[in-house]
């Protein structure tokens, strides 16, 4: 069985995309992600907001960017992403 778990592949990671809301923690960002989801009742799109706590190595984030996250190990209580690309610098 052990020789089993060593050739399979590692499940892939999710990724998301987000807006940082604050970057004033060191190596730390709080990115805001908005998920449309279906209401079960009302059959109607709402916008569901989560923060996320994001490892950011190089502190090279400002508020405002849209950044792409991965999920990744726990890297302290709150914060299981880290940054993967800056996708646009705010204005």
């Amino acid at each position: 069985m052990a020789e089993e778990t060593a050739t399979e592949e590692r499940a892939v990671r999710k990724t998301r995309e987000g807006t940082v809301v604050s970057n004033s923690m060191d190596k730390t960002a709080v990115v805001a992600v908005v998920d449309r989801v279906r209401h079960a009742k009302y059959n109607k799109f709402v916008l569901r907001t989560k923060k996320l706590y994001v490892h950011d190595e190089t502190n090279d984030v400002n508020v405002g960017d849209k950044v792409r996250v991965m999920e990744t190990r726990p890297l302290s209580k709150s914060k299981r992403w880290r940054i993967t690309e800056v996708l646009e610098r705010a204005k």
